[in-house]
């Protein structure tokens, strides 16, 4: 196998090239191919009411649902999918049923009678799961391998006899014994454990296979995605993806998360169908995974006819996760970016320069509700000489509320009004200037990064990468990267919003390589602008998401979000989502199905409302084992449903509490998080 980092996964980092796939079809709904990306989600019901199930059923595909899958935990709730998908089809449905199978093959025998599609997941199907071996040896190994040809191969001629397609599902965190001990539990052991059941496929001439590398970490979620279509490229395969960040959780957290992972690798061209996995009604699934599918298939149309960039690749490792090295730079009272700092919170009003009271209300009451998500830089447009004059009460009055000023200066302001203005002396609080600075005038760049260092400011540049590449990186060269941050508001049909992050870092390496990179989430460069909260929310969730993913990024900020508080909660939400800066609890907890034993949605609830100051803390809540340990390989702790009204309790993949009484297991769960020195009383 060729070195990771030498492999290719996309048509190229900076364009938004959809990737080629084989067409296959689930019932009378094709995926991949040129195919449109298609909608799915899963029933929550219990799949033995089948009365139940089949109205859930038949309202996702209603809501726009093409694609519902139902849990078949054994072979009779697989037998009942006969009659539910006769009862669907007597409603003039035709929505595809597929069948989501874990651990037993005769459940996916029975499956494959009834339904469309039948889902595989390879750490639970056939395969050991015990860790009593250590070590493989290459002949153990095989063996194991010749065992899972055998269990595996019925299944695979039952789907070709019956024109059945197949998902083969791999998860973080539910691999065999023998993938584990030989790759650990990363996205390479997850991509050989599909592969494996994919050449036993094939070796079988069956062909109509879709894949999928589901993680509840949006950073291992994308890198596995990636890593499998490299290898398959190397194998010569072309099936199509089904992308989904799993164990999402609920809320804005659950979208945000769904967003970067979903959103990134659809900016990179991958991805034929989605489900955004939601601790919430499934219906509401539905009009998230439609969104981010729309702006997906809007960006790959924008740019399927223009041809392709001499340059398709960054040094960036696509495949391993590191973050990007640059200088530390204060921006002011102790906030300091670059370096190994998490990533900085600036926060942009709406409000004019000259609304000095509007200004001071909006700073304050943000500042006071937060708890550990304040607003570290204020940013504010100053678009002439008389903004300038505005900016000095505005500074007297907040220089001890917020840590650091970004004055964004119109074209209209130049050098030469900076210069005479008469800045503020007495508790100066940190000041970074911005200003867009194109090809043609980059000896002004120069200049006014000078400026800035004369007065210890920051100076904030706005440019291409190709204005970077050329005129202005060979100005700023010979002065270095202190006090130096790049950014790019970048418009929407300059290749593609990432693509133009990707292309800033990669033109900085020439000429300032340690320049740290603010994030910057505008109008300008969003791919669908609208006017609601929630798109606002995953179009800045896909961009720094997806910047932040490739370890690009020591700054953020949502300027298209006007409302402070909104703005400052997001753009901490899409860190966390992240896991670039983690600001306080994070969950864990799986959207319910069938094999769910307990209700979900008001558990975690609960959970959350006792556990949502412990900043750092991951907690898993998961309604069954098969969504238990192998499924929460990130979490702190675990809450899973061991038997009806029986808790099991987790520290980390281990079960350290069996069948706790349900009315009692958040409180011994906050014990547990108390003997391991993790818990703080609420303030």
């Amino acid at each position: 196998m060729t070195t990771l980092s030498n492999l290719d996964y996309c048509a190229s980092r900076f364009q938004a090239k959809r990737r080629l796939t084989r067409e296959v079809m689930v019932g009378n709904v094709g995926v991949g191919g040129s195919n449109p990306i298609r909608i799915q989600s899963m029933t929550t019901t219990n799949t033995m009411d089948v009365d139940a199930t089949v109205a859930q059923t038949l309202a996702l595909a209603e809501a726009g649902c093409e694609i519902v899958r139902i849990t078949a935990p054994n072979k009779q709730a697989a037998a009942a999918l006969g009659e539910i998908s006769k009862k669907v089809r007597a409603a003039k449905c035709d929505v595809p049923l597929v069948a989501d199978i874990h651990f037993l093959p005769s459940a996916a025998m029975e499956a494959a009678l009834h339904v469309e599609k039948v889902r595989i997941n390879p750490g639970n199907y056939a395969d050991k799961k015990k860790f009593a071996v250590l070590e493989y040896t290459d002949a153990a190994y095989n063996e194991e391998l010749e065992r899972l040809h055998e269990t595996f191969s019925p299944i695979v001629l039952r789907c070709k006899e019956l024109g059945r397609a197949m998902r083969i599902g791999t998860n973080h965190g539910s691999l065999s014994d023998r993938l584990m001990n030989r790759y650990g539990d990363s996205p390479l052991g997850m991509v050989e454990s599909a592969l494996e059941f994919i050449r036993i496929a094939e070796s079988h001439g069956y062909q109509d296979i879709c894949l999928s590398m589901k993680a509840s970490n949006p950073k291992v979620m994308v890198e596995a995605y990636r890593l499998a279509v490299a290898r398959m490229i190397e194998e010569g395969m072309d099936y199509p993806l089904h992308l989904g960040v799993t164990e999402a959780g609920d809320g804005e957290d659950a979208r945000v998360k769904s967003a970067i992972g979903i959103g990134t690798l659809l900016n990179d061209g991958l991805g034929d169908t989605i489900r955004v996995s939601l601790t919430e009604d499934p219906i509401y699934e539905v009009p998230v995974a439609r969104d981010l599918a729309d702006k997906a298939m809007a960006l790959w149309e924008q740019q399927a006819d223009s041809p392709l960039s001499e340059q398709t690749k960054d040094s960036i490792n696509p495949f391993d996760f590191e973050r990007r090295k640059t200088r530390v730079i204060e921006l002011g009272n102790g906030c300091n970016i670059g370096g190994e700092t998490v990533p900085a919170v600036i926060v942009k009003t709406a409000h004019p320069v000259s609304a000095t009271n509007e200004i001071i209300q909006d700073v304050c009451r943000t500042q006071m509700k937060m708890k550990e998500s304040k607003i570290e830089g204020l940013q504010i447009s100053v678009r002439s000489a008389e903004d300038l004059e505005a900016f000095k009460p505005l500074h007297e009055a907040l220089h001890t509320v917020v840590k650091a000023f970004v004055l964004e200066l119109s074209d209209h302001v130049d050098l030469s009004e900076l210069e005479v203005f008469e800045w503020p002396e007495g508790g100066l609080a940190g000041i970074t200037l911005l200003q867009h600075i194109s090809q043609e005038d980059a000896y002004y760049a120069a200049t006014f990064l000078q400026f800035c260092r004369d007065r210890k400011f920051n100076c904030a540049i706005d440019c291409t990468a190709n204005a970077l590449r050329d005129e202005i990186g060979a100005q700023l060269a010979p002065m270095g990267s202190a006090n130096l941050i790049l950014t790019r508001n970048a418009p929407s049909d300059e290749r593609h919003p990432v693509g133009s992050y990707r292309a800033l870092a990669e033109a900085a390496k020439a000429f300032v390589p340690d320049a740290p990179i603010w994030i910057r989430n505008t109008l300008t460069n969003t791919l669908e602008p609208k006017d609601y909260f929630t798109d606002r929310m995953l179009e800045a969730s896909i961009l720094s998401g997806a910047v932040l993913c490739d370890g690009i990024g020591d700054a953020i900020s949502i300027e298209t979000e006007p409302l402070l508080e909104k703005a400052t909660t997001l753009a901490y939400n899409i860190l966390q989502g992240a896991r670039s800066r983690i600001s306080k609890t994070e969950f864990i907890a799986c959207p319910s199905c069938g094999r769910t034993l307990f209700d979900l949605q008001s558990v975690t609830q609960k959970i959350r409302s006792r556990t949502d100051h412990l900043k750092g803390v991951t907690i898993a809540i998961m309604g069954c084992i098969v969504n238990g340990p192998g499924e929460m390989a990130d979490a702190d702790f675990g809450y899973v449903g061991g038997a009806p009204a029986k808790i099991n309790l987790y520290v980390g993949k281990e079960c350290v509490k069996y069948n706790v009484p349900a009315a009692e297991a958040l409180d011994r769960l906050i014990d547990l998080i108390k003997e391991h020195g993790k818990w703080v009383e609420p303030t």
